[in-house]
């Protein structure tokens, strides 16, 4: 198992009370996400985040790094690759946990790309489930033995651009039916014009989602459009 790290936001409030790890993209590093980060956490003055550098650097990517090696959209490879990490991913959110003395429902797990299928593959086989999931511009590796598996059924908020040809949003589509076929289900959200990034209405909607998870109010059939 390799230990990771990478930057981390302190909450401005006197003491954590909650918790956000995002894990980023194929090639870049927590750096980038933690800019995410910066831009949410006026709001959230008792949240602490943390945006670990994934465990591999990527070869001719100076400063980039990958959660595993992928080269092409291979379901195979996916499915390898998250469980690959599946542990060391799981170690980092054990130990940032016990660093804020806090539980994994005050926890929320947010992806992007590659990380998006690392949060969702980690996430929904913890031993106690996080307060949810955000998968920005990713998919869902393994939905075939994700019924057998998973451990718990955290909200769950999948946004995607359709302009994205990196990781076609079709993936998104195609996650929301594996958790469905598994027993589970996600809010999704297509942003139109986006490419592979987070578009204004992702980050938006993203925001509303911590909030609400946090407060517990993932749990009625409102949109989350509607939530504030």
């Amino acid at each position: 198992m390799i230990l990771i790290d990478g930057p981390r936001l302190s909450p401005t409030g006197r003491q954590a009370k909650k918790l956000v790890i995002m894990f980023h993209g194929y090639g870049s590093n927590g750096a980038d996400l933690a800019g995410l980060a910066q831009h949410w956490a006026p709001k959230f003055p008792h949240i602490a985040w943390a945006s670990p550098n994934a465990p591999e650097p990527v070869p001719g990517a100076p400063g980039g790094f990958q959660w595993f090696p992928i080269s092409r959209l291979d379901p195979v490879a996916m499915e390898q690759g998250v469980r690959s990490v599946h542990a060391t991913a799981e170690r980092f959110i054990k130990s940032e946990l016990a660093r804020w003395k806090l539980a994994p429902s005050d926890l929320v797990l947010i992806g992007f790309s590659q990380g998006a299928m690392v949060a969702l593959h980690t996430g929904l086989r913890q031993p106690a489930a996080p307060a949810g999931i955000i998968g920005y511009s990713g998919a869902l590796a393994g939905p075939e033995k994700l019924k057998k598996e998973m451990t718990g059924k955290p909200p769950i908020l999948l946004i995607h651009g359709d302009a994205d040809d990196v990781l076609p949003v079709g993936m998104t589509l195609m996650a929301t039916q594996g958790l469905a076929a598994a027993g589970h289900g996600a809010e999704f959200h297509i942003s139109r014009g986006v490419s592979h990034s987070i578009g204004p209405d992702g980050m938006d909607l993203g925001r509303h989602f911590i909030k609400a998870a946090f407060e517990g109010r993932l749990t009625d059939h409102t949109p989350l459009s509607n939530r504030r």
